[in-house]
């Protein structure tokens, strides 16, 4: 029998939203390594690998399964993530471009050696950290470097037009301001 990987959502989605990862197809009690690699955007590798064996039914479900060892133990359904290291030491794991997703590469190893053992199936999964829509505006005046991130339906004019009476006859806009930065 084929072993397929399956994520879900499957293909793409936000780097904060969890991702259900399932292997099936594989024997009943078959031990194998999960292993996740991305490369960040200056080229560094950074890796992961944690040892499972399949239930009964030849299933692996990360939010059942415990790690019986490798980057991490227990249940850890997001552990293939959240545990990547970098292959050079003391390199730091940072996004500096936000509009760019992560492509991480999830691979299924028959037994528990992390370098070796036959590959029984590959997939590959898009992490981005901009919402389909979301606009990034820079923002340059002055001194002042920062930049909004608006969502799709969001038009600054009309947001931003409000005036409240201060005392003394001034206007202010704080509040639209500080409600943009909640939205």
């Amino acid at each position: 029998m084929t072993a397929t990987l399956s994520l879900e959502p499957s293909g793409r989605c936000c780097w904060d939203e969890p991702v259900r990862i399932v292997v099936r197809g594989l024997a009943a009690g078959q031990p194998v390594t999960l292993r996740s690699s991305l490369h960040d955007e200056k080229g560094t590798i950074f890796r992961a690998h944690a040892r499972y064996c399949a239930d009964s039914g030849g299933e692996l479900d990360l939010t059942r399964a415990p790690a019986l060892g490798g980057s991490f133990v227990g249940i850890e359904p997001m552990g293939l993530l959240w545990a990547l290291e970098p292959v050079k030491p003391f390199w730091r794991f940072l996004k500096r471009d936000v509009e760019t997703p992560f492509v991480v590469e999830l691979e299924v190893l028959d037994g528990h050696e992390p370098e070796g053992g036959r590959l029984l199936v590959r997939e590959v999964h898009e992490r981005h950290f901009l919402a389909p829509g979301v606009r990034r505006e820079p923002v340059r005046t002055g001194r002042v470097r920062a930049t909004l991130f608006l969502p799709p339906d969001c038009d600054i004019p009309t947001h931003l037009k409000s005036r409240w009476p201060w005392p003394g006859g001034s206007a202010v806009q704080r509040q639209p301001s500080l409600w943009k930065s909640w939205v």
